[in-house]
């Protein structure tokens, strides 16, 4: 063969590159993006903000939630970009922080694990509250219809801080059966670093299980609740699978057998085996079914097979060259499904396939996928696939991290980030008063970094606009599941 000189090596490699999509040759700091995927949190806190609040556009808000019941519900999280506290997705974002300090926390930088814990403790302070009172969880707060015809600063709410709250013995097994997912989820991240606060959450996510198992049925059928849940947050997909995600982080935290027998006994006739491949806020099916997979998996509890057989299943969906492939995905390589906010089945998806990755390598096994045998690496590819192309490795050549790179979304729909912060504007901005910045072409003045947005089309377009909230609007819930994702391939950053 003939030897190359470098400058021959130079133009062979121009070449091949120009045969490449542009979008796969970028290389990514994944540690920064967990840095800042983590911050995002502290931009959608309310209540009172600490003295080491970093993003400081940001200020007190939702001092007096809570008032109308004579208790104190401040805190927690604004879900995305609007000023409504909604517990069902508060608490599944509450478990995917917590999923991900346990599955990968021994992976992250110590400053960025305990940046992690107190993302989740603001969450859990506030979710103890909400089951503080016997017979009673507080599901809301917030009017979402009187806070979404409003554009204003958190800071300024002037809208109806309504209160929603379920009684027994009206059901409330999907908010109450996430609750206790995610204070279960959290006890276990707590444990080594505040084990009398660890304790404290699995004692009230098991009396949060005892609500969603006692009154079976979803919060948003209660007359007083559906106006306000619904459509924004409505349980849409029943709520077996919240009693079934509960017993599972339950299972795991508490090594309780009552638990696990709830599994064995209560799997078929709460839909376990209908293998729906979907997981996120509303459909827990295939995260449960990957969650109780590590128990057959490395503690050989055969009588929990079926959840193996359905996790199982799902992956094979998920990988192209399985014939059970039916994921849908953009031209980029995107995983696809309509609906809106799309990122958030794309962050999801690339965390069961990481988990179930480590669970596969684990016990050396692999999955049985038909015409093709699938190992932790082929899941793990995957995962990256979706990460990097959330980080810029897309058609646009967008990062849909804001913050993330020089080339990310500029008008987010988020009324925080949109409108001057208190600290430059002082004064009122009124509930009309700022649709003038909401309907500017200007970017955003206050940088939401970390936040990632609904995500681009079917198509992989993307129109940087706060109008387009199904694209535009950042969650917690999509963030989530990335934190954990992320600290994967910050401590493996040379995997391809």
């Amino acid at each position: 063969m003939k030897n190359l000189s470098p400058p021959h090596y130079a133009l062979l490699f121009t070449a091949l590159l120009a045969q490449l999509p542009l979008f796969q040759s970028s290389y990514h700091e994944y540690q920064d993006a967990l840095s800042k995927s983590i911050l995002f949190f502290e931009g959608q806190r309310s209540g009172y903000l600490p003295q080491d609040q970093r993003v400081t556009w940001r200020a007190n808000s939702g001092l007096s939630d809570g008032w109308t019941y004579n208790t104190d519900l401040t805190g927690g999280y604004y879900d995305a970009g609007d000023n409504v506290k909604f517990g069902f997705p508060m608490a599944f974002t509450t478990t995917m922080l917590a999923w991900s300090v346990n599955e990968f926390g021994d992976l992250m930088p110590p400053n960025e694990l305990r940046n992690s814990l107190v993302a989740i403790r603001w969450a859990t302070d506030y979710l103890l509250k909400t089951v503080s009172q016997p017979n009673r969880i507080f599901v809301q707060v917030g009017d979402p219809n009187a806070d979404h015809i409003c554009w204003e600063r958190p800071e300024d709410m002037d809208t109806p801080r309504i209160v929603y709250a379920v009684d027994a013995p009206n059901p409330a097994s999907d908010v109450a059966g996430e609750t206790a997912a995610a204070l279960a989820a959290s006890s276990m991240a707590f444990r080594s670093s505040d084990p009398g606060y660890a304790e404290t959450l699995l004692r009230n996510a098991i009396n949060a299980f005892q609500f969603a198992d006692s009154y079976r049925g979803a919060y948003s059928d209660n007359s007083n609740i559906k106006d306000g849940a619904c459509p924004f947050y409505c349980d849409f997909d029943g709520y077996q699978d919240e009693l079934l995600w509960g017993a599972a982080w339950l299972r795991r935290a508490s090594y309780d057998d009552t638990y696990l027998s709830f599994l064995q006994n209560n799997g078929e006739t709460l839909g376990a085996d209908e293998n729906i491949n979907e997981f996120g806020w509303d459909n827990k099916h295939a995260g449960l079914n990957v969650l109780v997979s590590k128990e057959v998996l490395e503690g050989n509890m055969y009588s929990l097979q079926s959840y193996k057989e359905s996790a199982d299943s799902f992956m094979c969906t998920l990988i192209p060259e399985s014939s059970s492939s039916h994921v849908e995905y953009t031209p980029g390589g995107l995983i696809y499904k309509p609906g809106g906010s799309n990122l958030q089945h794309a962050t999801t998806i690339s965390f069961l396939l990481l988990a179930y990755a480590n669970y596969l390598e684990r016990t050396s096994q692999s999955v049985n996928c038909g015409n093709v045998n699938v190992g932790p690496y082929s899941l793990r590819q995957q995962a990256k696939r979706q990460v990097d192309y959330i980080l810029g490795d897309n058609p646009l050549g967008l990062s849909y991290m804001v913050g993330y790179s020089d080339h990310y979304p500029q008008r987010i729909h988020h009324r925080g980030s949109s409108l001057p912060s208190v600290k430059d504007h002082p004064d009122l901005i009124a509930c009309k008063e700022g649709s003038i910045y909401c309907n500017s072409s200007n970017p955003n003045p206050n940088v939401h970094v970390g936040a990632i947005v609904g995500g681009p089309s079917e198509d992989d377009s993307y129109e940087d606009s706060r109008d387009d909230f199904r694209k535009s609007e950042p969650t917690t819930y999509i963030n989530a599941p990335f934190v954990g994702v992320l600290a994967y391939f910050a401590a493996n950053p040379s995997f391809s």
